[in-house]
């Protein structure tokens, strides 16, 4: 399945949230496993499904080792996909590419908690929806929701900045200009 909003790849959860390109995201579920693959950046965010409904995986990391995007386990609630994520090891944001002048990027500790759920409200629609939880930052728990609409005909394209884009080139080339004529 292929959904897409404009996103900019910064993390779990950031990663999920709008920005400004690079607008897609491919969901794939395999034995044991959905992975939620960004464009942006091309980062795959790897669920294992072993969460239980007490929210413990045996599998879950210890907690003295922390992660930049945190330990991530799942589980099936009926059909929405259910993901807690901790083990944070602070030195993240939450951002987007939309960051200035909009939402600036909001700062994560170790104890930041997150709760996503992907459910599908209809057949080209795919609600997205994470509550997350950080008593060192945020005075209560605060949930974002989205709709994440199925584009047919969209496709994913490598993530590369310079690749054939002359722009650098002919600033560079225009700077020289300019220096030559002493200004």
């Amino acid at each position: 399945m292929r959904f897409g909003v404009p996103s900019f790849k910064s993390g779990v959860p950031g990663g999920m949230f709008p920005g400004n390109n690079d607008n897609a995201y491919e969901i794939f579920q395999t034995p044991g496993f959905v992975v939620v693959f960004y464009e942006m950046i091309h980062e795959a965010h790897i669920i294992p499904l072993d969460l239980g409904k007490d929210g413990k995986s045996a599998n879950r990391l210890s907690e003295g080792v922390r992660q930049l995007n945190g330990d991530s386990h799942g589980r099936w609630d009926g059909d929405t996909l259910v993901v807690e994520t901790t083990n944070y090891n602070g030195k993240s944001m939450i951002a987007t590419a939309a960051a200035e002048g909009r939402m600036k990027q909001m700062p994560v500790t170790t104890g930041m908690r997150i709760v996503e759920k992907f459910r599908r409200t209809s057949e080209d629609v795919l609600t997205y929806e994470v509550t997350i939880e950080d008593p060192v930052i945020y005075s209560r728990p605060w949930t974002v929701r989205e709709p994440l609409n199925r584009e047919k005909k969209y496709r994913m394209l490598e993530y590369a900045c310079h690749e054939g884009n002359t722009a650098t080139e002919m600033t560079l080339k225009g700077a020289r200009e300019l220096e030559k004529a002493g200004k």
